[in-house]
């Protein structure tokens, strides 16, 4: 038995046979000709047909992983498009087939330079280079073979034997939403970040995966057992049976019951989900309900919004999948990194600081408010609509709070002018900006609940883009400052009758979940494929010494000083 370490992944852990995934055997290109024999017209119009073929292929491709791992992992393969048409590589590729290259070898020579540039860069930008290769293999395999699709080694991924373990040099996002995650037993692959895509679909797919395992997978030959231990973040070749059994005696993938700390506090263990689709795998992994439904998923790839009938189904749909749960529902949140072409949103220089979220739908857009709010309180009126919860993204004003109770108000007089069945929900904010967490006292008087949104709230505390590689590192949940306003959240809702909970990745950590119980979370919402753990952990915590954990990371004063409390890091020198 021998162990080879990587960065964990997907924090399950499975045992198979292994077998090497080589994608690569079909992208070999000819050799070049003379530049002179080369019909540069004839090439562009190769090349044009090639985009078209993998636009088409890249549009399926984003539909098929929207049906299995839900909306916002497959908004990768809109990412892709963007690589596909970005002006500089289209011109460069195109001025090397007018000097009389040929178009595969203009598209792997342009390619090539871009993977090679992102690979020079550090964190999250450097796994974006594997969606440039994603992007540009299928454009090689469109010019090759004609159709842009995947290859014939992918798409022999979809139907691999059980229990097989798959090793590869590295996965693209294609290639891990093409997997069965009842066949996969584990993934491991030489290169790649957890914060890939490709990683975040093998999460999304409860797939055990070790990323970044190094040239030493590349001892592993086809055949052998493994065991794949995306918690430790190891590959162990040849596992003894105390191994094996260890894997056998983890327990049920799911914890049915609601769970509390180890002296009695209750904590919620909610998933988040974007659309019908992701509703039951959640329920399956036990989730306390629904922590964050986006409605914005109602409202992609379509030409017109959804109705109110069509909303009021979908909603209905998530409170019938948790009828004994609450199901909080997030109104449309658009705008900033998720924009709708039919609703011509405005071209701002900095989306994330523009009007998105509830500035929307108190201002331009309040006739999609309007529709939305009848679908929901209509909903709350159903057999299950008890548990239902709206909440109120990007609130920055205790305006915008009192501007929508009023809206809710006046849908909910025009209804019953109607004489329609409606009810009106329990109603909250989602706490993303400084001002949000700085007003949350005056928030919680006026409301029934609060929601930190962390992935925003650490964008906006620590002014770095969440979709900027180039400042990745500032991106961060544990820093300090990040810290002291979930505290201040939590705190200004003390002594009210508003609960509050965590919606963002920080939620679905295990490592962080003594952390938020001792900030004084009252629920957890996050992937449904980290629930068990997360449940698993809340059982462990004591409240009391999880709250003292929290006051010394509190005092801290670097992210170093932070995850040394945490044990999770060595002191800062």
């Amino acid at each position: 038995m021998r162990t080879l370490a990587g960065v964990g992944s997907t924090p399950r852990a499975g045992v198979g046979t292994t077998r090497w995934y080589r994608p690569e055997a079909d992208l070999t290109l000819p050799d070049r000709p003379d530049p002179a024999s080369v019909d540069a017209d004839a090439e562009l119009d190769r090349y044009e047909a090639a985009r078209d073929a993998v636009r088409e292929a890249l549009r399926d491709a984003r539909d098929r992983a929207a049906e299995r791992v839900g909306e916002e992992e497959a908004a990768v393969f809109e990412a892709h498009e963007e690589f596909l048409d970005d002006p500089t590589i289209i011109e460069d590729v195109e001025a090397a087939i007018r000097e009389g290259t040929p178009a595969e070898h203009a598209v792997a020579d342009r390619f090539d330079e871009a993977v090679a540039q992102f690979e020079g860069m550090e964190g999250r930008m450097a796994e974006r280079a594997d969606d440039l290769r994603d992007v540009r293999d299928r454009l090689l395999r469109a010019l090759l073979a004609g159709d842009g699709q995947a290859s014939a080694a992918a798409a022999g991924l979809a139907a691999l034997p059980d229990g097989t373990v798959l090793l590869a040099e590295r996965l693209t996002p294609s290639d891990t939403a093409a997997l069965d995650p009842e066949a996969v037993a584990g993934v491991a692959t030489v290169e790649g970040g957890r914060t890939s895509h490709a990683a975040i679909i093998a999460r999304s797919l409860a797939v055990p995966a070790v990323v970044g395992v190094g040239e030493a997978l590349e001892s592993i030959n086809d055949g052998e057992t493994v065991l794949v231990d995306g918690e430790a973040g190891e590959v162990v070749v040849d596992p003894d049976e105390e191994r094996r059994e260890s894997v056998r005696e983890s327990g049920p993938d799911a914890i049915p019951e609601r769970v509390a700390t180890a002296d009695g506090r209750p904590i919620a263990v909610a998933a988040n989900v974007g659309g019908e689709v992701e509703l039951a795998p959640a329920a399956e992994r036990g989730a306390d309900g629904v922590g964050l439904f986006r409605t914005e998923f109602l409202f992609v790839d379509r030409e017109a919004p959804p109705t109110e009938d069509e909303q009021y189904e979908a909603v209905t749909a998530a409170l019938s999948a948790f009828p004994d749960d609450r199901v909080v529902v997030r109104t449309l949140d658009v705008g900033g990194d998720k924009p709708v072409p039919y609703l011509d949103l405005p071209d701002e220089p900095n989306p994330f600081l523009g009007r998105r979220g509830v500035r929307l739908s108190l201002g331009e857009h309040a006739d999609l408010f309007e529709t939305q709010l009848r679908a929901l309180l209509r909903a709350a009126a159903t057999e299950d609509g008890d548990g239902l919860a709206v909440m109120f993204p990007l609130v920055t004003r205790v305006e915008e709070v009192e501007r929508a109770v009023d809206a809710v108000e006046s849908v909910a007089a025009d209804l019953a002018a109607e004489g329609g069945d409606h009810a009106v929900p329990a109603l909250g904010a989602m706490v993303e900006t400084p001002a949000a967490a700085f007003l949350a006292d005056a928030l919680a008087e006026r409301l029934d609940f609060l929601s930190v949104g962390t992935n925003d709230l650490a964008q906006y505390v620590m002014a770095a883009d969440r979709g900027n590689d180039a400042v990745a590192e500032y991106h961060d949940p544990l820093h300090p400052a990040v810290l002291r306003a979930l505290d201040r959240t939590t705190a200004a809702a003390e002594g009210s009758d508003a609960w509050v909970g965590m919606c963002g990745e920080m939620a679905g950590d295990p490592a962080l979940t003594e952390l938020l119980v001792g900030l004084g979370f009252d629920e957890l919402s996050m992937s449904a494929v980290t629930v068990p753990e997360v449940k698993a952990r809340v059982r462990e915590v004591d409240a009391d010494a999880a709250a003292s954990l929290a006051n010394e990371a509190l005092a801290c004063e670097t992210r170093g000083e932070v995850l040394y409390a945490l044990g999770l890091g060595e002191r800062d020198a």
